[in-house]
């Protein structure tokens, strides 16, 4: 069934909106039709864009329910269902973005980051596929993981189900993925496993005691 959530106040919260200088873009999410978002881009009616369109250097990357993900010249920002028209495509570029990690006395990387705008515990794992996460931090975080695909989990007292979910954000310092693999858990996980489906997305250096994470 073709779902359709449209807030047509969000016409009136373009009356101040202006072209940016530069190559900026201002847009907005006025709407969601199904897999299409509802984009108003520098104050021009409202197009109907799917993931990969693209319309005056604006990529749509990813539609749910009630924001989208845009791309311009590289940068990424949600746009909010309702929300005032935001700038994409001016700032510190994506690659210029980075983090430091300095490994703890057992030579572990570890820090706070976020998931889907919540905060977590996080520890660097290269062996695992997909970002890993217990079934307790599953539910403080507020994922829907019992939805997800039943997958088996190997642990430490044998295999077990798990669920395979998609994170909508996973945001580490500047740096923010979307659309990131993970897997849940029953068995408890003091931190959750930062794993390769997000780390591939980054160009990832370590000398010594520190690894540093750009975005690509």
């Amino acid at each position: 069934m073709l779902t359709l959530r449209f807030l047509p106040t969000a016409l009136a919260l373009l009356a101040a909106s202006q072209t940016l200088v530069g190559h900026a873009q201002s847009v907005a999410l006025t709407g969601v039709m199904g897999s299409k978002a509802l984009l108003i881009i520098n104050g021009a009616p409202p197009k109907a864009l799917g993931p990969n369109d693209s319309l005056q250097g604006v990529r749509v990357v990813q539609v749910l329910s009630d924001s989208a993900v845009v791309e311009v010249q590289g940068q990424r920002q949600t746009l909010h269902l309702g929300a005032s028209p935001v700038s994409v495509g001016q700032g510190l570029p994506s690659g210029n973005r980075k983090v430091v990690l300095r490994a703890d006395s057992r030579g572990h990387f570890r820090d706070s980051g976020f998931i889907n705008n919540k905060p977590m515990q996080y520890m660097v794992d290269t062996g695992a596929t997909a970002i890993g996460i217990g079934q307790a931090d599953a539910e403080r975080l507020g994922l829907n993981f019992e939805k997800g695909r039943p997958v088996m989990v190997r642990t430490a007292n044998g295999n077990t189900q798990g669920w395979h979910i998609r994170l909508d954000t996973v945001r580490v310092g500047d740096i923010t993925v979307y659309g990131v693999d993970a897997v849940v858990s029953p068995q408890p996980m003091p931190f959750v496993l930062l794993g390769n489906s997000f780390l591939s997305q980054l160009h990832m250096t370590r000398q010594g005691n520190e690894m540093v994470l750009e975005q690509r």
